[in-house]
């Protein structure tokens, strides 16, 4: 029986990875390319800084430290204007009688930061809340999830992991939890291959938080 569920953040929670991929697309055209926010959905799930890095190198982007400042000062912009829940999830949570933690690839202010902006910061104590910044290695390393387990002596049978992306559902698997996929962020366009998902670990992949319950059941 799952007693214990340990939710990602962007794009699980919070609809952000949109808000991202939006960022690098304002960027870009400034630049004249002509990229579209669909080629960002990709690196949902990775750190900022280490997307950065990618297309620092992808574009061959000269100044990288004027780079990084303008890419997070839109993204923070978009963050405290336009931030949303992923659809259902408000549902979910206020009706569950699940322990509920948040393990991220954010950092635990803006994690704070955003849980207030949506109102859920009732729902997530900041003892639940675990960043990336609070451990050795980031997602796909599994020392997030091996520190909620280890912090709150969760066992693994009775914990199950939410995850949108490849990378976290890797970290997951790597933890000995078994993942869930979710695709109810927007982020998740109709062309996204859920074997993005299967591939890395995943036991099932859902498209609504309205179908979570009836897949907990029996785990």
């Amino acid at each position: 029986m799952i007693k214990n569920i340990i939710f990602d953040f962007d794009g699980v929670i919070v609809d952000s990875e949109i808000l991202a991929s939006k960022a690098y697309a304002e960027y870009f055209k400034d630049l004249e390319y002509p990229l579209k926010e669909e080629e960002f959905y990709n690196y949902a799930g990775m750190k900022t800084i280490e997307v950065i890095d990618i297309l620092t190198k992808k574009y061959q982007i000269s100044d990288k430290k004027k780079f990084t400042e303008d890419i997070f000062e839109i993204i923070s912009n978009n963050y405290s204007n336009n931030l949303t829940l992923v659809d259902g999830v408000r549902e979910y949570l206020t009706s569950s009688k699940k322990k509920h933690f948040i393990g991220s690839n954010s950092n635990f202010d803006r994690i704070l930061e955003g849980l207030k902006t949506v109102e859920l910061n009732n729902i997530f104590p900041p003892s639940s809340i675990y960043s990336f910044d609070m451990v050795n290695h980031a997602k796909p390393k599994p020392d997030i999830y091996l520190k909620i387990l280890k912090d709150n002596d969760l066992n693994r049978q009775e914990t199950i992991i939410i995850e949108d992306s490849g990378v976290g559902a890797k970290a997951g698997k790597l933890a000995g939890v078994r993942v869930i996929g979710i695709t109810a962020g927007k982020h998740w366009h109709s062309k996204r291959d859920e074997n993005e998902l299967y591939n890395n670990g995943v036991i099932k992949v859902l498209s609504s938080f309205k179908d979570l319950n009836a897949a907990l059941k029996g785990l």
